[in-house]
């Protein structure tokens, strides 16, 4: 299938869904402390993206339940929202998705509940920076494979981490996973090249142990095989019609991260 190329009155829209995604994950965050479940968590998203105008494009995906992902632990993505309660020192990874007249927003991020591991809160530093710097390296003109490359070799620099294999990013736009498929690892200079209207959804997943994965029985939670603590991070990115970066799952477009890196975001979504 080929990769889909939007216009400018389509990524107006994108950009609706995805601030509709980053204004729930940025509520969930303000919201979750140790001793509510995760049950909870799925219920203010849910109430957050209706009262927005949009519907979740998690719930019925595939037959999958809930309207957000959360993750606990060793538990990497995919994690189904239920009676779980969340401690403190817990690692939990959020992931939203919503649709606006037809166009998908997805994004997440993972947070230390309360007083963490410190090495617990550098796998998780570790994950968000790596995200930025793929999508600082997803430059119009580059190649695919320059963002994985970048996110592989930050994370590689900055200690021992798994890098999910199976597990990547994705094309996003009239459906919430399409054409590429975008790896966390591998050689630059590859793949498709990176044009205007192309929208990529970039999400590093990283254990402090191994890469090797498995999916409970609920098929859908997927744990490391060692029991090593997870991280996740998303953001849902485009290159606009002048070529410049906008990020439309962050509430600045990404505008604050990305000037660390050198890139000018984008003033036609602003």
């Amino acid at each position: 299938m080929a990769i889909q190329i939007k216009n400018l009155d389509q990524l107006k829209v994108m950009r609706r869904a995805g601030l509709l995604v980053g204004q729930t994950l940025q509520l969930l965050r303000e919201n979750i402390k140790a001793g509510m479940t995760t049950d909870a968590l799925d219920a203010i998203a849910a109430a957050n993206i209706k009262r927005g105008g949009g519907t979740s494009n998690f719930l019925g995906y595939h037959g999958y339940p809930k309207t957000i992902c959360v993750s606990i632990n060793e538990e990497i993505v995919h994690g189904i929202p239920g009676p779980r309660i969340i401690n403190e020192g817990d690692v939990v990874s959020i992931d939203c998705g919503a649709i606006i007249d037809g166009w998908h927003g997805d994004a997440a991020f993972s947070i230390g509940i309360g007083a963490v591991d410190p090495q617990d809160q550098k796998l998780m530093d570790v994950c968000e920076e790596s995200m930025w710097v793929g999508i600082a390296a997803g430059k119009n003109g580059g190649k695919l494979s320059d963002i994985g490359n970048a996110i592989e070799k930050y994370i590689n620099s900055q200690g021992s981490y798994g890098i999910l294999q199976e597990y990547g990013g994705h094309g996003i736009g009239t459906e919430m996973h399409q054409e590429p498929h975008v790896l966390n690892f591998g050689k630059a200079g590859n793949g498709p090249e990176i044009i205007p209207g192309m929208a990529l959804a970039i999400e590093p997943m990283i254990t402090r142990g191994t890469h090797k994965t498995k999916v409970l029985a609920d098929e859908w939670t997927v744990v490391s095989t060692d029991k090593s603590r997870g991280a996740h991070f998303e953001n849902s990115y485009v290159i606009c019609p002048d070529g410049k970066p906008f990020v439309l799952t962050s509430i600045d477009g990404g505008k604050a991260e990305l000037a660390r890196f050198g890139v000018e975001i984008s003033d036609l979504l602003q």
